[in-house]
């Protein structure tokens, strides 16, 4: 039996008049579908970037193969960095200081105020915290009260302290981050909305040059063909099959996985929180995300993640539920229900696989190629993109109007799974 959703897409393709079924079957396309921009990646990259287009009034069309932030967007905390945890040994970063504004853009936004009208996205926590087991954050105390950190850092204690904090059991030191956690899902919904007819569910399979010099062009697995002005490939780790297909081979791409754990249990208490360890990275990063059944969910990244990438899960499951004995021994986690998650985060390539400190793109003529490396960085990229194309002059074009084709559903929550 055919789900009403596929008879759906099937009866959109059926009506798109661009379309014929060949001898052999398989369907071609007897018209290019034509447009100003042509995104491939529906991730945050490529969404953000999409609505920002469509406010300058570019004709932009954003194919994706699979869901809408069904990569690493929807697999992210949430998390709208302001570069805080950068800056654990001490000293503010290049990384830190890229990321700096971010926090203050991404809220204009929420409010409507903003390049992009996010009103309705649901605001997990308006405040990330950092937190110190015991006395190494008084290391860092100097560093949090300097001049450098000052609206970006303030300690809290008493009633100012989240929920998990307040037990009598704790004895460390509790510090508000200006950022802010984001509900993913909803997100990516607004984002989608704010596309409108511009989204195509359909998969990139090569780009073509015509010998007789005419525009470039994208070839779809569907036979689809695509014209534009400028193609932005943003499809993270779906772009570097893409560069080879076309015989394209920078800029070379780098992969840095991690190994998440989720933790689901009905009585957790909320918790958005970096813990301090002895390195320069956070020991824990715990986001904690509400599950259709009424549960929640903590979600935990960090050195845990990192560290135990090549771990059995079950062995990086005994090591979580240690650490957080450790961490938060008055948190009864008895029942609760434990998984693993992978990630594979794709970013320009860096010498040692360092981590890069900002968004990247790179034009090679028609084409230009995009990272945003952390999803509070978006912004930062489409300003790129968008500089870019003034530079160039690059003005919308007059288009006919789209046929009715078949859109990329929103990627599911991953804790749900």
């Amino acid at each position: 039996m055919t789900h009403p959703a596929a008879n759906s897409i099937l009866s959109r393709r059926v009506r798109d008049p661009s379309a014929f079924i060949s001898g052999t079957g398989i369907r071609v396309m007897a018209t290019p579908l034509q447009t100003d921009i042509c995104i491939i990646g529906g991730g945050i990259a490529g969404l953000w970037l999409n609505a920002r287009l469509r406010q300058r009034g570019y004709h932009t069309l954003l194919l994706e193969a699979d869901s809408l932030g069904g990569g690493q967007t929807i697999r992210s905390q949430g998390i709208i960095h302001g570069g805080t945890k950068y800056a654990l040994h001490g000293s503010l970063t290049q990384a830190a200081e890229a990321i700096a504004g971010m926090p203050l853009r991404w809220r204009a936004c929420l409010e409507g105020d903003g390049e992009l009208d996010l009103r309705g996205v649901q605001v997990l926590s308006q405040h990330h915290y950092l937190w110190s087991p015991g006395s190494l954050i008084s290391k860092m105390a100097g560093f949090f009260a300097s001049k450098a950190l000052r609206g970006r850092v303030d300690a809290v204690s008493g009633e100012q302290l989240p929920e998990v904090f307040r037990d009598p059991a704790f004895r460390g030191k509790v510090y508000r981050l200006a950022e802010l956690v984001l509900d993913v899902p909803s997100l990516l919904q607004r984002l989608a909305e704010l596309a409108g007819d511009s989204l195509l569910g359909d998969r990139a399979e090569r780009f073509d040059t015509p010998a007789d010099g005419g525009p470039q062009r994208l070839i779809c697995a569907s036979g689809r063909e695509i014209q534009a002005q400028r193609f932005v490939l943003s499809a993270g780790a779906g772009s570097e099959a893409l560069l080879h297909s076309s015989g394209i081979h920078k800029p070379a791409m780098q992969r840095r996985p991690l190994q998440m754990v989720t933790v689901c249990a009905a009585n957790l208490p909320p918790l958005y929180a970096h813990c301090l360890g002895a390195s320069p990275k956070p020991r824990l990063t715990v986001t904690t995300h509400p599950l259709t059944n009424g549960e929640q969910c903590w979600y935990l990244g960090g050195e845990l993640a990192e560290q135990g990438v090549t771990s059995d899960p079950q062995a990086l499951i005994q090591r979580a539920a240690s650490e957080l004995a450790e961490l938060l021994p008055w948190v009864n986690l008895q029942g609760a229900r434990w998984d693993t998650l992978r990630i594979d985060r794709a970013e320009p390539a860096q010498s040692g696989l360092t981590r890069p400190d900002s968004a990247f793109v790179q034009q090679q003529d028609a084409l230009l190629v995009c990272w945003p490396t952390k999803l509070a960085l978006a912004p930062d990229l489409s300003d790129q993109v968008l500089d870019l194309l003034q530079r160039q002059a690059l003005q919308p074009g007059q288009h006919p109007p789209l046929p009715e084709l078949p859109h990329p559903p929103l990627a599911k929550p991953v804790w749900e799974h």
